[in-house]
């Protein structure tokens, strides 16, 4: 960028002071159309404004709050680029040679007593702005003077690289070049002329053009074409074909012709291959004509049964560009499973960043990404809506229309998974039955002998100072007894009652149990009961279900809660939910729910959900659980015929 001297210097002058009063009366001092007056009210605003201005003087109080006058010259002084700024100070404060000591040794220029005479103090400034503007005169000139030394070095240097780049193009060019003046002759020509021609240049300086191109006239005629094909003739009288191109230029008043000559006796050569082998390959195109026909058909078929494999496939298969993850095709499996469509994937940017390797690792995730193929990956992917979907993921690296493609097969296997995993909990379930009905009758015999023989002694008067120790050892036995009573519910061997009976009757009998329970634990119950079919269920068991559900509830909730139970009449189920307030359970214990022995309970035995699931498996009914941090919702559905 260049340097105008006609540029003028621009002046800035810094006026710090903490009252505003101060610093209307100095800029009124120094109003002037050459000087722009900044002013600071601290100074730290004054150490902001040096950071990014330049200044021609600084006036500056000594006495402000926080950073005082001295120490904010200090550190403007530490900076390279305004330790040269002169600063002046103002101050009403001692004029003992201590003080102004002072003020010098933190970097001011001059000191000013308060009241000042406005004169001197424009004096003293305008003198320290006729030094700034020598200065930025001085700073200006060696500037302007190194960008012209750096303008002429580079116009130098560019000119000896052009001469050098024009020698060495000259040397290399494996085209002969010749200068050729007026009169016809040879001016100069190139080292290239060895080898076209046989000539050393030396030799052949100022002989006649026409030595090399015999029909020299009729080229330089040709002006109106860029390339000429005629004939060059060697040392040796060989005439070749050459390909010469003309330019024109007159250097010292002279007129000189430029000519660059090509030898194209190889191209005239290819050129004459070419065409024969052109007219074998006709004959080729047109016997590979039928073939090619023939192949397409069999392609179109092809396509077509991959198509309808591929959109009719009951497993989820996506097509995705490996250049740049693209999505290009989506089975209608995928559009079923997931709820997106392949517009959607395209313009959410879904691509597969919500898909998880469980099976394999991280390793097979980096590969899948990746564009490699893998077999049977198990993964989680989330479906539109919100939930999690288990499938088996394997890829094959396909050429669609010119371009590398992946096609991933997902074969979807939540279902799956979630029977296996009913089936494991209901075979828990079966195993602890049994256990239940072959053990409790042996452990209830000796249980019921203990318990009468510490009934009986209990009343001896020997025996009355200890009282209250057998009548906690009844309880516990009472407690125990308890238990393997729960224990017996997930028996096989039970035979149910069944009656028809209406659930809401139920419901509304048990109803004042639960508004007590409510009330001791400082929460409120509430029924919402739709008009409901009368089922045929066992009234004890479905009552031992429901008690145990509300309990759960009932301590799953702070004080304050409220439970709901409602009953929903659907067209071939009727369904009771028990919905609390409480925070939720987490996902860990969410899978475990109905385990036999699983308690999340300090005094529980973790029995009391397995019998509910039990008691719901009897009535071919089922229970499905919600949950969040608002609350739970177990629902109990109960099929119309059992």
């Amino acid at each position: 960028m260049s340097i105008r001297q006609e540029e003028k210097v621009h002046i800035n002058i810094l006026l710090v002071d903490d009252h505003p009063e101060n610093l209307l009366a100095l800029e009124a001092v120094l109003s002037s159309p050459e000087y722009q007056v900044i002013k600071a009210n601290s100074g730290q605003e004054a150490l902001k404004w040096v950071l990014n201005e330049e200044f021609a003087v600084i006036l500056m109080d000594v006495q402000m709050p926080g950073l005082d006058g001295f120490e904010t010259a200090r550190l403007i002084k530490q900076r390279n680029k305004s330790k040269e700024i002169p600063i002046i100070f103002i101050t009403a404060l001692s004029q003992a040679s201590e003080h102004v000591q002072k003020g010098y040794a933190a970097g001011g220029m001059d000191y000013i007593f308060k009241p000042f005479e406005p004169s001197v103090l424009l004096k003293k400034v305008e003198g320290f702005v006729r030094i700034y503007k020598t200065f930025a005169e001085a700073k200006r000139q060696s500037l302007l003077l190194k960008q012209r030394t750096s303008e002429l070095e580079e116009a130098t240097l560019a000119l000896r690289k052009a001469e050098a780049l024009a020698r060495a193009i000259n040397d290399v060019s494996i085209d002969t070049v010749l200068v050729i003046n007026s009169e016809g002759l040879i001016v100069k020509v190139n080292s290239a002329a060895k080898s076209m021609f046989g000539y050393c240049p030396e030799n052949i300086v100022s002989k006649p053009a026409s030595k090399l191109l015999p029909d020299l006239d009729q080229v330089l005629n040709n002006n109106n074409k860029k390339l000429i094909r005629t004939s060059a003739m060697k040392m040796d009288g060989n005439v070749f074909p050459a390909e010469v191109s003309i330019g024109q230029a007159i250097v010292d008043d002279q007129h000189l012709v430029v000519c660059s000559i090509r030898d194209i006796t190889e191209r005239e050569e290819i050129e004459q291959a070419r065409e024969k082998q052109f007219e074998l390959l006709e004959k080729l195109v047109q016997e590979r004509t039928m073939e090619i026909s023939e192949v397409n058909k069999k392609l179109r078929s092809s396509e077509q049964l991959f198509y309808k494999t591929f959109q009719l496939s009951p497993n989820i298969m996506v097509i995705r560009s490996l250049r740049d993850g693209r999505f290009i095709d989506v089975n209608e499996s995928w559009v079923r499973v997931t709820g997106f469509r392949l517009e959607d994937v395209n313009a959410l940017n879904l691509g597969f960043r919500n898909f998880k390797g469980v099976s394999l690792g991280d390793q097979s995730l980096t590969a899948f990404n990746a564009g490699k193929s893998l077999r049977n990956l198990r993964m989680t992917f989330i479906a539109k809506s919100g939930k999690p979907r288990e499938g088996l993921l394997s890829t094959e690296i396909l050429d669609l229309k010119g371009e590398k493609c992946l096609l991933s097969v997902i074969t979807d296997v939540t279902e799956q998974l979630r029977f296996e995993k009913e089936m494991a909990r209901l075979g828990r379930l079966d195993l602890i039955g049994e256990m239940a009905a072959g053990i409790a009758h042996e452990i209830r015999n000796p249980m019921t002998t203990v318990r009468g023989f510490l009934q009986m002694m209990s009343t001896r008067p020997e025996f009355q100072e200890n009282r209250e120790f057998f009548d906690l050892m009844i309880s516990e036995l009472d407690r125990a007894n308890s238990i393997i009573t729960e224990f017996l519910s997930l028996s096989k061997d039970q035979v149910l009652q069944l009656k028809k009976d209406n659930l809401n009757t139920l419901l509304e009998t048990l109803f004042p149990l639960f508004q007590a329970d409510a009330f001791n634990r400082k929460n409120d119950v509430r029924l919402e009961l739709e008009q409901i079919p009368d089922l045929v269920f066992d009234q004890r068991e479905v009552r031992q279900m429901i008690l145990n559900l509300v309990r759960n509830g009932f301590e799953a909730m702070p004080h304050g809660g409220t439970l709901t139970l409602r009953t929903i009449n659907k067209k071939r189920e009727v369904i009771l939910e028990i919905q609390d307030q409480g925070k939720g359970i987490e996902p860990f214990i969410l899978e475990k729910l109905g385990d036999p022995f699983f308690t999340t309970k300090e005094n529980g035995t973790g029995l009391g959900l397995s019998v509910c699931y039990r008691i719901a498996e009897k009535h071919n009914g089922r229970i499905s659980v919600k949950t969040s941090s608002l609350g739970t919702t177990f629902s109990i559905h109960f099929p119309l015929t059992l």
